[in-house]
């Protein structure tokens, strides 16, 4: 089975310089936990609702001045649509994370993959990533 398959297209996208606010608003919303930060159109790095909660205020910045890039996670973890979804589901494991930003052919934003998403396929596969992401020494060499 292929990441296409499973995915959710059309991930909703915040820009770097929008605020925290406006990222945990969107996030409510959607009911998403991450969303992808865009600068000038070109990715840039993910937000997280633990990156508003633990990057953030948690370290007092004050969410109404503080903006994305600020709290972002600028390394991004991807997979492509035509991946398999078991290598996608084992990079989650690798990195210890729960959601892939997933690019098209030429790179671009196509959508994203989470644990439910993998669930919907396999919730062996799902069972497995979340086993990691709790635990990433789990999955040490």
């Amino acid at each position: 089975m292929r990441v296409r398959e499973v995915m959710t297209r059309n991930a909703v996208t915040i820009g770097v310089d929008e605020t925290l606010v406006a990222a945990a608003r969107k996030m409510k919303e959607l009911g998403v936990g991450a969303l992808p930060v865009l600068e000038d159109g070109t990715l840039s790095g993910i937000v997280t609702d633990r990156d508003l909660a633990v990057r953030a205020t948690a370290a007092g910045a004050d969410p109404r001045r503080t903006r994305v890039r600020e709290a972002m996670t600028p390394q991004v973890v991807a997979c492509t649509e035509e991946d398999e979804l078991a290598e996608a589901a084992h990079a989650m494991e690798a990195c210890a994370v729960r959601r892939l930003i997933v690019l098209d052919g030429t790179g671009h934003l196509a959508g994203m993959l989470s644990v439910e998403d993998i669930a919907n396929a396999s919730t062996a596969l799902a069972a497995e990533v979340l086993r990691h992401a709790r635990d990433p020494a789990l999955h040490a060499p």
